[in-house]
């Protein structure tokens, strides 16, 4: 696994006022972050997933995630999940009904869940390219879990850069 920051833009291309907005929150003590990524992945990988959201969470940092059955998203709801609930947020692409069983458990805790059924008659990778521009949108930082040839986290990972999030890539190939 190999971790990658990037950023959107040249610091030198970015206006003043850009740039003191990244330095508050990078100074600031709590940020939202978003947490995604593949549904494929080890059993190890999902570890330290839920340890990371976990710290993040215990820190006092929001986490904002997607749902799924198995996964980078999952693994970071449980993660949140054991530190503190109300600093967890999931945005789903479609519906609640949608996810596995044991994820419909985790998400009935939890106070901040928004389902779009609006979005039932679209294919689900549209439903979650627009699902993931909301999460990047309400949030300071992007931390990405991607294969090279995961084009819809690829495409996520553009959109974050573009709108001057702070990104982090995890690539696990």
């Amino acid at each position: 696994m190999t971790a990658h920051v990037i950023r959107g833009e040249n610091a030198a291309s970015l206006s003043l006022d850009e740039l003191a907005n990244e330095l508050r929150l990078i100074q600031s003590g709590s940020k939202r972050i978003a947490i995604i990524g593949t549904r494929n992945l080890s059993i190890t990988h999902q570890q330290i997933i839920e340890f990371i959201s976990n710290g993040l969470v215990v820190a006092g940092n929001t986490i904002v995630t997607s749902g799924g059955s198995s996964g980078v998203n999952f693994a970071a709801i449980k993660g949140a999940v054991k530190g503190d609930t109300n600093n967890l947020e999931v945005i789903l692409p479609q519906t609640a009904q949608q996810q596995s069983l044991e994820l419909q458990e985790y998400l009935k805790t939890l106070k901040i869940v928004v389902e779009h059924p609006e979005r039932l008659e679209m294919e689900f990778s549209e439903a979650s390219r627009i699902c993931y521009h909301e999460i990047i949108d309400s949030c300071h930082q992007l931390i990405c879990f991607v294969y090279h040839d995961s084009n819809t986290l690829l495409k996520a990972i553009e959109y974050a850069k573009i709108n001057h999030k702070i990104v982090t890539a995890f690539y696990l190939d």
